[in-house]
């Protein structure tokens, strides 16, 4: 079943095309990249796909609610609290799983919120399938690395029982073994039925993923020959 679906997809703005021409689609189980350079406006998609962006062309279809991992300037974790204090606070903010949406929340999900109270950290951790995660319960906000602040917010994501989960800059600041091991996380979110759509500059080999690029820079115009300067009238001696 096909999460988000989007047809023409665009964004422009007085200064011209954020992104444009976007056919996309993320369906349950499924992991998205897309990939592209910096200023190809991979944040303003994602933002937009989630909910959080508006577009001004083409047409996007969602299903279920979304929620958002790590986005920079957008979504970041509060320096002042603790990685579990994150997850406590996240828990209380949603309360317990109504009734009537628990077929549509996952089972992780509604464990872990029903867990708060025992263990909130290891419950949320377990419930996103990140229990080999490199994150530490009391370790601040402030000082998480690139990959721990991915980490918490895919964690957190995770949370509310989304149908879909978008991450930015999965690759940013990490080394070649913490890629490898941030998409295998992915994979593993995907596996447990999300929709899960995340941006990077490049995706890592063996990676299952259906990757969209955006934003290739089109060959440069050719500059314009100089105008000569116009003739000056000659000086008349006084």
């Amino acid at each position: 079943m096909n999460i988000v679906d989007t047809s023409g997809l665009g964004l422009r703005t007085r200064r011209g095309w954020v992104y444009r021409d976007v056919d996309l689609t993320a369906a349950s189980g499924e992991l998205v990249a897309v990939t592209g350079p910096p200023g190809s406006g991979r944040t303003s998609l994602l933002l937009t796909l989630a909910g959080r962006f508006p577009h001004s062309h083409g047409e996007l279809r969602r299903r279920g609610p979304a929620a958002l991992g790590q986005v920079a300037g957008v979504h970041e974790p509060d320096p002042t609290l603790t990685v579990a204090e994150h997850i406590t606070e996240r828990l209380l903010l949603l309360g317990p799983v109504p009734r009537r949406r628990r077929r549509l929340v996952p089972v992780a999900a509604v464990r872990a919120r029903r867990a708060y109270r025992r263990d909130a950290y290891a419950a949320a951790v377990a419930g996103a399938g990140l229990t080999d995660a490199p994150l530490d319960p009391d370790r601040y906000g402030r000082d998480l690395t690139p990959v721990e602040r991915q980490v918490l917010g895919l964690v957190l994501a995770s949370l509310g029982g989304p149908s879909l989960i978008v991450a930015d800059d999965v690759d940013a600041g990490a080394d070649r073994p913490e890629r490898e091991w941030m998409w295998g996380a992915l994979e593993r979110l995907a596996d447990q039925g999300y929709a899960v759509v995340a941006s990077a500059r490049a995706v890592e080999p063996g990676v299952a993923a259906t990757v969209h690029r955006i934003g290739d820079p089109a060959a440069p115009a050719p500059a314009l020959p100089a105008e000569p300067a116009p003739d000056r009238p000659a000086e008349v001696p006084a």
